[in-house]
């Protein structure tokens, strides 16, 4: 059975669609996206280094999204070339543009203040604290937005988006209760696991809540394997990230051409010496420079086998050398126009690179989409990506920084639910917050009743206390940074900060 593409969850009178076709039903779920306040919110949220310490021009979630939406449309454009290595692929599955354009702009609406930090909190607090099964996940948080959360005349709650939107928005197309035997070539897809034998999803696109709107949005598409426009948007991110994030790290004095050349060095003139060294040695204090490159060749090989190469890691470690290394991080940014021109050449140089080195990727590989970087583009992302998760994530200050937001959080998310379920207070909680968790009780209700596949249906004495926890949760998550600082420096009692709450509170 399949389901027509352009197919909204709720059928809109004609006059809300000014000119009728998939296209432009396409193009209305990119505006309704980008005229959300949850993508207008994300100006203020961090993408790695927070505003306040870095300055405007580093990027934000917003940025960031606008700059994916630019990599997935160059991608999916050039598939239309009949010269494009993926043209058949694309014909034959269809890739809609502006399908990825939307995609792209939604990615990461559900990304909580903090960055990937208050990701993992809010999942640690969902799950502990407030005994949610499936916790917290951006990626879920993303789809509950644009399905249940955000709002449009057209329908009763979220965006009424064309199934073939929602279903490109879901990279991890699975709830957190998903289970799955191995793929063809053995293996699990990206963001499961096993664990004691069993597969276990560790990233996901749904809560429990939307996992019926997710599977109706997904008719017709092979369980577990993303849509096309899903995996062009999700490689399009991969490119951004790479490359945005150094960008940043060098922009901001944080990279230091010292410590990075010496790490490349190391691996490239004592790799033989590497390879005898044990796992354990390579994460020694005392390991050799290169040992880090090491550990991350072997972790490749162990997760990717299907494409981690050693001849082609190798290259890669060359190219990002020469290009990085010896190139733009030999000379530090200084803000002047030389050192603008020279970061410019480098991000518009490997984004173009990157964008065109996507192709099909091979049938039946579970750690993959339908489309990937080529073995040489896959292995330089893979380094550059290690460049700032081992030489700026890693680092002590960084660590200590975020060990604080994550007591922000905790504060917040404690205190709001304290709040809530106070018989004698909870009259005066934040109208939203009320409205978040009657959304996530009535959420639950229905779950009991329509019982979807896999998903785990509550006691009905169990309702109240988890919408008031996906209700809290719901509430944190979209906050900006600063608001989530204000209602935890509130909540705590100090009113230093009361007025940067906000309105929309």
């Amino acid at each position: 059975m399949t389901l027509d593409r352009a197919a909204r969850r709720t059928p809109e009178p004609s006059s809300s669609v000014e000119v009728v076709g998939e296209h432009s039903q396409f193009r209305l779920d990119l505006e309704r996206i980008r005229f959300s306040p949850y993508f207008s919110r994300l100006s203020a949220v961090t993408q790695v280094i927070a505003q306040p310490g870095a300055g405007p021009l580093i990027h934000n979630r917003l940025t960031h999204s606008i700059k994916v939406t630019a990599v997935a449309r160059a991608i999916a454009v050039g598939f239309a070339d009949a010269s494009s290595p993926a043209h058949a692929l694309a014909a034959r599955h269809g890739c809609d543009a502006v399908v990825v354009q939307a995609a792209a702009s939604a990615h990461d609406l559900g990304h909580p203040p903090f960055g990937h930090l208050g990701e993992r909190v809010l999942d640690r607090l969902a799950r502990e604290t407030l005994g949610l099964d499936d916790g917290f996940e951006g990626n879920a948080q993303s789809y509950r937005i644009i399905a249940t959360l955000d709002v449009s005349t057209a329908a009763s709650h979220g965006l009424n988006l064309t199934a073939a939107v929602r279903s490109a928005i879901a990279k991890y197309p699975w709830t957190r209760f998903a289970t799955t035997a191995p793929f063809p070539d053995g293996g699990l897809p990206r963001g499961m696991r096993l664990v004691d034998g069993e597969a276990v999803a560790t990233k996901f696109s749904a809560y429990g809540l939307d996992a019926a709107d997710l599977a109706a949005a997904r008719t017709g598409l092979p369980p577990m394997v993303q849509s096309l426009e899903c995996s062009v948007m999700d490689t399009a991110d991969d490119i951004a990230y790479s490359i945005h994030d150094v960008d940043d790290f060098y922009r901001a004095g944080l990279l230091s051409h010292g410590a990075v050349a010496r790490e490349f060095r190391g691996w490239v003139e004592g790799w033989s010496k590497l390879r005898r060294l044990g796992d354990e040695e390579l994460a020694s204090r005392s390991a050799p420079a290169g040992a880090a490159l090491e550990a991350l060749r072997r972790k490749l090989g162990a997760s990717d086998a299907w494409i981690a190469d050693d001849d082609a890691f190798a290259a890669a470690v060359d190219t990002v050398a020469d290009d990085l290394v010896d190139g733009l991080l030999a000379t530090p940014f200084d803000g002047s126009i030389a050192s603008e021109r020279a970061l410019s050449s480098f991000t518009n140089r490997w984004i173009g690179h990157l964008q065109t080195s996507v192709v099909p990727a091979p049938e039946g590989v579970a750690r993959t989409g339908l489309v990937a970087l080529d073995r040489g583009a896959w292995h330089e992302v893979e380094i550059l990506k290690f460049v700032h998760r081992h030489f700026i994530l890693d680092r002590a200050d960084i660590a200590m920084y975020q060990r604080g937001l994550s007591r922000v959080l905790t504060r917040a998310v404690k205190g709001l639910t304290a709040w809530v379920t106070d018989d004698y207070d909870r009259h005066r909680v934040p109208q939203r917050l009320k409205e978040l968790v009657d959304i996530a009780i009535a959420g639950y209700e229905l779950v009991r009743v329509a019982r979807p596949d896999g998903v785990p249906v509550p006691d009905a004495g169990a309702v109240r206390r988890l919408g008031v926890g996906r209700g809290v949760v719901d509430y944190v998550a979209s906050l900006s940074d600063d608001q989530a600082l204000a209602v935890s420096e509130a909540i705590d009692g100090r009113p230093d900060r009361l007025w940067d709450i906000g309105q929309n509170l």
